[in-house]
């Protein structure tokens, strides 16, 4: 048996997927960048992996998660599948959707509103009582099989009103909220991906709660609990922790000098300086 992902809940995520997924119903993760969303799914994915395992229910060799960075570029090609040219023959090839639902994968949608507008459109009849996809070039009418699951993720803070879900997408979806979790709750975090003592793991808890509160300064985005995780395992590594925190932290999340000088000030402020 793999070892679980590991994921610490927050609220009642864990029991509203359960439920979710017992009937079969798509849903969409929102939240900040970095706040836990896709180790969520990496973790119930394995949770449904094990269960199936041990009930000696799944007998195949199909990936249980595929997983898909939605970008710009995106289309509904490559999702559904195409015809390749392999060993001098014209093949059909089929796209991660199409392997998830024909072979009853979890498909995550990583960021789905960074894809075309056109590409998330393929989707819908997959998320309703019908759960189709259609696929145009071969003529197939692909009915889903009966453990596939639809998520999808995005930021909403971060995307602007022409990158964002219609209405008609967003209603098909049992949603969950998610956001950075609390002082506490992340310092734990902190040391169960990092190994850093609790001193440090409290430290850099600290200092993403106050670069979170920046919001007067036009940074909306805050530092994800991966850059503080980064943090520690950068310092754990022999890096001093103020190091650690300019090249993991304050150069990753931006590059406005003032926001800048405005972390920087807030890390020198709570780590200690090496002597």
């Amino acid at each position: 048996m793999s070892d679980a992902p590991y994921y610490l809940p927050l609220g009642n995520e864990v029991e509203i997927f359960q439920a979710a997924y017992a009937q079969r119903l798509p849903l969409l993760l929102k939240g900040p960048t970095g706040c836990g969303k896709t180790r969520f799914v990496e973790y119930m994915s394995w949770m449904i992996e094990q269960e199936r395992n041990n009930n000696q229910q799944d007998q195949s060799n199909a990936q249980h998660l595929i997983t898909v960075a939605c970008q710009e570029d995106l289309t509904a090609a490559d999702l559904v599948g195409r015809y390749l040219l392999i060993d001098g023959e014209t093949r059909w090839s089929d796209g991660p959707l199409t392997r998830a639902a024909r072979n009853g994968s979890i498909c995550y949608l990583d960021e789905v509103v960074e894809a075309r507008k056109d590409t998330t459109v393929i989707i819908h009849a997959l998320t309703d009582h019908r759960r189709l996809l259609p696929i145009d070039r071969t003529g197939e009418l692909l009915e889903a099989h009966p453990n596939f699951l639809l998520i999808i993720s995005y930021n909403p803070g971060y995307q602007s009103a022409l990158k964002d879900l219609k209405p008609s997408t967003r209603q098909r979806f049992v949603s969950i909220e998610f956001d950075y979790p609390t002082r506490e709750r992340e310092a734990e975090i902190i040391m169960a991906e990092s190994g850093a003592d609790e001193e440090l793991a409290n430290r850099l808890s600290v200092i993403g709660e106050k670069i979170r509160n920046l919001k007067e300064h036009g940074f909306e985005e805050g530092v994800s609990t991966r850059l503080l995780v980064y943090t520690a395992s950068l310092t754990a590594q022999g890096l001093d922790a103020r190091t650690a925190a300019e090249h993991a932290i304050t150069q990753a999340i931006t590059d406005d000098p003032i926001v800048h000088q405005s972390v920087s000030d807030i890390i020198d402020a709570i780590l200690p300086a090496t002597s």
